[in-house]
């Protein structure tokens, strides 16, 4: 089964009659995961879909609403208060009661 064959056996489930973009969804999904959360990739494409599913019809008004989602998570950055991930300092759990006789680290 690919991806096509679950497009078509969702949308008989869900009975819904539509075409749909997977590379526009798929990319969208992924701009949301990267550039805001992980999670924000399933609820941004539903949110896509519900505004779809209230009234953009043609391929270039999805297209356009895709985009301005994208462009959206592109520009998304963490509130002002939010460290940057990547500049936590964790704390080194102490284990100096542990034996490290015979051990080797790479560095």
């Amino acid at each position: 089964m690919n991806l096509h064959d679950w497009i078509d056996e969702l949308s008989d489930v869900l009975d819904v009659e539509t075409e749909v973009d997977e590379a526009l969804v798929l990319d969208l999904a992924r701009e949301a995961a990267h550039n805001v959360q992980r999670t924000a990739a399933p609820i941004t494409t539903y949110l896509l879909g519900i505004a779809v599913g209230s009234g953009a019809s043609s391929p270039d008004e999805i297209e356009a609403l895709a985009a301005r989602a994208q462009l959206l998570a592109e520009k998304w950055d963490r509130p002002a208060d939010a460290p940057d991930p990547h500049e936590i300092d964790d704390p080194v759990p102490d284990d100096s009661f542990v034996d490290h006789t015979g051990e080797s680290f790479d560095e």
